[in-house]
């Protein structure tokens, strides 16, 4: 039960930072290889998913940004 405890705080955590992103207070959000099938979760149940650019690091780590004109 402690793990969906924990999995429901970073969902909301992840909303959270992805909110900023969006608004600008962040410029960009660092998401490593362990978080990103939960991250991906939670990303691309929002309307705006077409809005976040993720750019894949050596290591399995990725880097989003908000872009203002949705990708196609």
């Amino acid at each position: 039960m402690n793990s969906n405890k924990k999995g429901m705080i970073c969902m909301h955590s992840y909303e959270e930072k992805l909110n900023m992103l969006q608004s600008g207070d962040m410029k960009m959000l660092e998401i490593s290889k362990a978080e990103f099938l939960s991250f991906r979760e939670v990303l691309i149940k929002r309307e705006d998913f077409k809005h976040f650019s993720g750019e894949a690091k050596q290591g399995g780590e990725v880097i989003y940004t908000y872009l203002p004109v949705a990708r196609s």
